[in-house]
């Protein structure tokens, strides 16, 4: 009885089991045939095309590689460009090698000129460069800055030795005037080109053809010499007040960046040695040079530059252009006098030291209200010759890019001033002429700063805000050149606003000795 009990036990448990096995055999049936269907269904799908299975992202991947190559062909063609650009420059700008081109400091100098020529033209209206003008002009101009980057000087440091002691040390760093300067000069450059695209939308004035009849210009035709520039048409009741605010805002902004790239440019002039060849050529002495009737207004007693200016016949650009010339010549030869030790040579002197300086002072005080007044000047004699025999190439950069950037500012500004002008005769039909592109107008305001003028010690730090915030009271500025000397009673906030330079510090004359207005290259 117990044995049956026990024999069934065993053979429900051996059913059990067999039931359970036939379970899992089942399942792992299952599971293999299941695999083979998915393994079979995977195959197939990796056996149809992309194309099929996704067809956005095979868009995508095509518009991404005709992009890459897009972008790799114009880098490319940038690369055959920059060669050919510093090509150029190593050979002086002389394409058969023979080893007769220019220097290399003016070969730069050229480069960087013309292509601001190319790129901005005559800048005859205010419209926002287009795209491609843009792009170039921020390409080719970090081109030619770049050779900024390796001209350095040797500056001592501090280094920690393996023993834990310190030494001094010589290592390169970027040379002052170039590191202060270079980011000055491309602020600069942003506002201008910022400053015209802020005349994008605006709808209020437009510009007739070239070509257009008397009749259609009517009372807005141009008077002036700047004849091929096309005329400026306003709304018969004038400029909104918001478009006219506008307008003045962007005057004194562009007006702060013509200052500031005037005094970049006066001061790396300052800087330049006078070449021989500019020596050579001058009269031996300051008389010769200015005539008679102005050495004579110069060396009188009782000296007011104001009344010696409305004495002279100013009325056309040569003329000015002949007193700048006559006048920076004569400051040439009388600190040459100064300097000179040998009294038999022929700059020797016969005239006192304290009056030829006085003298000297008088010439430069008015040479510095003549390019406030008339800032559209071309090049003087003393200017080109300067960079022309210029072998600094740093100096070379600095001198040519705020050149450029005075120029455009210049240009901008006058077109400006063409939109006021035709609101002006549009609410006057009789108004009173006026002067045009006059750092001295009493009208224009001085600078576009909100924050106070800075005292001495902020004046001291040399940076782009202090650049830019830098603007000259006109209305003191009258009161201050009608000393009996001549010279310019300059506030300490003033006399220490000097661009970085690479010599010693300069007086405030001396670093507006060498101030040139922009030429009219395009």
């Amino acid at each position: 009885m117990v044995q049956q009990e026990e024999d069934r036990a065993w053979s429900n448990m051996f059913g059990l089991k067999g039931s359970h096995d036939n379970k899992g055999r089942h399942a792992k049936s299952l599971s293999i045939d299941s695999a083979v269907k998915f393994d079979g269904a995977a195959f197939d799908n990796h056996s149809k095309p992309q194309s099929d299975r996704c067809p956005k992202l095979n868009r995508t991947l095509e518009e991404m590689t005709t992009a890459f190559q897009a972008k790799e062909k114009q880098l490319l063609a940038d690369m055959d460009q920059m060669k050919e650009k510093f090509a150029k420059l190593l050979l002086g700008e002389d394409m058969s090698g023979g080893g007769k081109g220019v220097s290399s400091a003016l070969a730069l100098s050229n480069a960087i000129t013309n292509l601001a020529a190319s790129v901005f033209g005559e800048q005859s209206r205010l419209e926002p460069m287009t795209p491609e003008r843009k792009l170039r002009w921020r390409k080719e101009i970090d081109w030619m800055l770049s050779v900024a980057d390796h001209i350095v000087e040797l500056v001592p440091s501090q280094q920690k030795g393996k023993d834990g002691s310190n030494m001094e040390i010589m290592v390169t760093k970027q040379r002052i005037d170039l590191h202060m300067n270079i980011p000055a000069l491309r602020k600069l450059d942003a506002m201008l080109i910022d400053c015209l695209d802020n005349f994008k939308d605006q709808n209020e004035f437009y510009y007739l053809s070239k070509d257009a009849s008397d009749s259609e210009k009517g009372k807005h035709k141009r008077k002036d010499d700047k004849w091929w520039l096309p005329t400026v048409k306003v709304p018969e009741d004038g400029l909104s007040d918001k478009s006219r605010k506008n307008l003045q805002s962007q005057k004194e902004s562009v007006t702060q960046v013509l200052k500031a790239a005037m005094s970049i440019n006066a001061q790396v002039l300052s800087e330049m040695e006078v070449p021989e060849n500019y020596i050579e050529a001058l009269p031996k002495n300051g008389r010769a040079s200015l005539g008679d009737l102005v050495y004579r207004s110069i060396t009188v007693e009782f000296f007011d530059p104001d009344q010696f200016l409305s004495s002279l016949d100013l009325s056309s650009e040569h003329k000015i252009l002949d007193l700048k010339n006559r006048l920076e010549a004569s400051i040439v030869i009388w600190k040459r006098k100064m300097t000179q030790k040998d009294g038999k040579s022929g700059w020797g002197s016969g005239i006192s030291f304290e009056k030829r300086e006085l003298f000297e002072e008088r010439a430069e005080t008015i040479l510095h209200i003549i390019k406030h007044r008339f800032p559209g000047l071309p090049q003087s004699s003393l200017d080109i010759s300067k960079i022309q025999y210029n072998r600094d190439v740093g100096q070379a950069l600095l001198e040519s890019y705020s050149r450029i950037l005075e120029s455009l500012a210049f240009t901008v500004l006058s077109r400006i001033e063409d939109v006021l002008q035709a609101d002006n005769i549009t609410q006057n039909p009789n108004p009173q002429p006026c002067k045009r592109n006059s750092l001295k107008d009493d009208s224009q305001p001085n600078s576009v700063s909100t924050s106070p003028r800075y005292d001495v010690e902020t004046a001291n730090a040399k940076t782009l805000s202090d650049l830019l915030t830098w603007a000259m009271d006109q209305n003191d500025y009258d009161d201050r050149v009608d000393s009996d000397d001549g010279s310019i009673d300059v506030e300490p906030s003033m006399q220490k606003l000097n661009v970085v330079t690479n010599t010693s510090k300069k007086s405030y004359l001396e670093s507006l000795a060498g101030v040139r207005s922009p030429t009219e290259r395009h």
